[in-house]
């Protein structure tokens, strides 16, 4: 089997294989990531049975920790954003922090909405009522679209159930720590919220889009393209109940409560059940039950799981075969050396997924690569507990944010929708998207000094 420099060498051209793949060539990251799985595999000498079998399981056992998670996850961004329940949201964001500080709201508007709902599809949503308030605000259209547009992406790689941050967890053996993970990403989105926000203040309100006084719509006729939006109760439940479950699971497992109250807060507290709660949660959005909505509804949310989950799945069979090469023992050597130590394991996850994020676009899967690069290094180097994982998780998270610019599909979202010419958005989103980044990145590595 080969070791050492050449070893190395091989894991670098396979990643290469899956950039140059996706971003030259426009092949899907599935198949990149399954030929670069099979392809590390036998050029680094593991016999081709093992491949095979470390394929597979990769592939499956990934599945089986959070499969049903990204579903439920997806599931339930659909259902808010089908039903309205994202305006209504926004509108109570709008009340608690008031008109006269719009883009403030909006950014944490983005921040709520962004937890389950893919960031493309949260900005599209929210579009009109971000024009609208612009307009009734009088401040300026790139203002708020960037405060908007930074607000979702804060959260969108950082706090779970958005598939990114789950898939990162499931890839370094992290899943049973979702708790702790969406506590801390939660907190370290915090400074990257405040960083999108101040940048849209200061540097986007220089911006003008042509056409940004001509407003279509004004923000009641936007709710009201709804109708009657769900009331306050429900359109929360779906998002902060499983939070709060998989909370109060990870407190009691802390805390090592023995008994069957801590037994059934354990259970409910597993991120399957507490999603699929927040799944049954969401049914009360539904303005009627029929084909419809627990079958047309519920088919969209599926539809765009699945991609998510072959995306996953192919990462965790990547991840499966490079455990299988002896990569083990070059790092056991480097974590024998000191040469790997808190900050390093920190920073290498964050410039690897800035450089995947950077060379292809999608965050989603440079965190699947990124966490399948990582993974065997993490007990080498004595990363086995739920608060120094999930800062790899932020860490992961934090490179996959830098940066946003015209290979990612957001980006275009968001000129497309604000308006802006690319010259200006690489200014004003792409620039604040490399901010949040280092934001990220600072933050997390200051929680490990304070933590770990």
């Amino acid at each position: 089997m080969v070791q050492g420099p050449l070893l190395i060498l091989i894991l670098l051209l396979g990643v290469g294989f899956i950039v140059l793949a996706t971003a030259r060539f426009k092949l899907h990251p599935f198949f990149g990531l399954l030929i670069a799985a099979f392809g590390v595999g036998i050029a680094a000498g593991v016999p081709l049975n093992d491949v095979v079998k470390a394929v597979n399981e990769g592939f499956g056992g990934l599945m089986s920790y959070i499969g049903i998670v990204i579903v439920a996850g997806t599931v339930i961004g659909k259902m808010l954003e089908k039903s309205g329940a994202a305006l209504r949201m926004a509108e109570v964001v709008l009340r608690v922090v008031g008109e006269k500080r719009p883009q403030l709201a909006m950014s944490l508007i983005g921040a709520i909405v962004s937890i389950p709902v893919f960031c493309d599809s949260a900005y599209i949503i929210l579009s009109s009522l971000k024009k609208s308030l612009a307009h009734r605000a009088k401040v300026p259209l790139a203002s708020m679209s960037i405060a908007l547009a930074t607000g979702l992406y804060a959260t969108h790689t950082l706090v779970p159930p958005t598939p990114g941050p789950i898939a990162a967890a499931g890839n370094i053996g992290a899943s049973a720590y979702l708790g702790t993970i969406i506590l801390i990403g939660l907190f370290v989105a915090i400074p990257v919220v405040t960083v999108g926000y101040i940048w849209a203040v200061k540097v986007a309100s220089t911006i003008h889009i042509e056409g940004e006084d001509e407003v279509a719509y004004s923000y009641e006729e936007v709710v009201k393209e709804f109708g009657v939006l769900p009331s306050t109760a429900k359109a929360f439940t779906p998002i902060f109940l499983p939070i709060f479950l998989i909370a109060m699971g990870s407190i009691v497992s802390y805390l090592q409560y023995g008994g069957a109250l801590a037994d059934f807060l354990l259970f409910l507290g597993t991120p399957v059940v507490a999603l699929l709660i927040g799944v049954f949660a969401a049914f009360p959005l539904m303005p009627r039950w029929n084909e419809e909505t627990l079958t047309g509804w519920i088919g969209e949310g599926l539809k765009d799981a699945a991609i998510i989950l072959l995306l996953t799945g192919a990462g965790g069979a990547f991840g499966s075969v490079i455990r299988a090469t002896a990569v083990a023992d070059l790092i056991k050597g480097l974590a024998g050396d000191g040469a790997v130590s808190g900050a390093f394991i920190l920073l290498l996850p964050f410039f690897v997924a800035a450089a995947l994020k950077t060379a292809q676009g999608s965050s989603t899967a440079a965190m699947v690569i990124t966490s399948a690069l990582v993974a065997p290094m993490l007990a080498q180097a004595g990363i086995v507990t739920a608060v120094p994982l999930a800062l790899v998780v932020m860490a992961i998270g934090a490179g996959a944010m830098a940066v946003s610019h015209v290979n990612d599909s957001y980006f275009w979202v968001v000129t497309q929708f604000s308006g802006m010419k690319v010259t200006d958005a690489y200014k004003a989103h792409t620039m604040a998207t490399l901010m949040q980044g280092i934001a990220a990145i600072v933050a997390t590595m200051l929680l490990w000094y304070a933590f770990v």
